[in-house]
């Protein structure tokens, strides 16, 4: 019954992603476009954070660096979009390659310092490369369709695409050797090594999937844009939104990205379109208290609420 009714709420979504770019306005598309993008970036944290149990701040280092590394080939040599967008999310994996053995052989929050610093890095060497990525003046990244409409569609349906694909992505590894891994470090590492798991290997191919998926995303928002430059990209906040998106949704679960990313989504318009002036502020404090009074997202409710604390039976549920 259950796989039954899952079966057919996939169903359901698929509808309505399918009819949305046909029935709705621009501006819902690009509402749409960013809530998939949200799901990306959430699913690439959730696979070194949410699996791993590593507090990772580096997916402003990745999504940036996808973002200058597709802007780059593409300003340079004229290439098809897609390879572009791969380059970016190479580029993206291989620098996690290359930094994630040093800073994963720290844990906690040395490890969340270390990994924030990577995209303050990223952005001085960004800044310095003039002849390269413009520096400070950013690249322009023209549009490759004039018509506004059709861009705006396309653009939607890459981004629904790269959001299924990273949702997937993480659900494979779950259910792969590298999952059980994960999921061992993320209890006890320490004990992991006793029972002969190479956790800086797998903590690493985590570490590089989560770049490579946030580095691809950061590809396509680039082209979507049309002009990107280091503050925009480097931004520190894209490193904090994927974190408090798994963690409404529920740390470490398979649909927390998608929950937690279309929750937060709404929750952010909500509040900038009623509170301009203060935005910020009083998103992060309605953040802040969701955390506070939900630790372990919304997954929690059912622990909460009155009617989801009994069985059919009328006995409490164990958690």
């Amino acid at each position: 019954m259950k796989r039954t009714g899952g079966l057919l709420l996939l169903g359901l979504c698929a509808v309505v992603l399918v009819a949305l770019p046909f029935t709705s306005s621009n501006y819902i598309i690009r509402l749409a476009t960013f809530a998939a993008m949200y799901v990306a970036l959430a699913a690439s944290w959730n696979v070194i954070g949410g699996m791993a149990g590593y507090p990772s701040f580096a997916t402003a280092a990745f999504f940036g660096l996808g973002a200058y590394g597709a802007g780059v080939v593409l300003s340079k040599t004229g290439t098809f979009l897609v390879l572009g967008w791969l380059c970016g999310g190479v580029a993206a994996a291989l620098f996690a390659l290359l930094v994630g053995p040093a800073i994963l052989r720290l844990r906690g929050h040395y490890f969340a310092v270390a990994s924030l610093v990577t995209a303050v890095v990223l952005r001085e060497i960004i800044n310095s490369a003039t002849n390269l990525t413009g520096g400070g003046m950013g690249l322009n990244l023209p549009p490759r369709i004039s018509d506004v409409d059709l861009l705006a569609r396309q653009y939607y349906a890459v981004m629904v695409l790269l959001a299924v694909g990273a949702v997937g992505a993480g659900v494979l590894v779950s259910r792969a050797k590298i999952g059980w891994a994960l999921r061992c470090i993320e209890q006890n590492e320490d004990a992991a090594v006793v029972l002969g798991i190479d956790t800086l290997y797998y903590k690493t191919a985590a570490f590089a999937l989560s770049g490579l998926i946030a580095g691809i995303t950061g590809a396509v928002y680039a082209t979507w844009i049309g002009y990107i430059d280091p503050t925009d990209v480097f931004e520190d906040i894209l490193s904090v939104k994927p974190i408090v998106m798994v963690l409404i949704g529920g740390l470490g679960t398979l649909y927390a990205p998608v929950v937690g990313a279309l929750c937060f989504l709404l929750l952010e318009e909500l509040v900038w379109r009623n509170i301009l002036s203060f935005h910020a502020g009083v998103l992060g404090l309605l953040i802040v208290a969701l955390l506070v009074f939900l630790p372990g997202g919304l997954k929690d409710l059912a622990t909460r609420l009155p009617w989801a604390r009994r069985s059919p039976a009328g006995e409490a549920v164990r958690s």
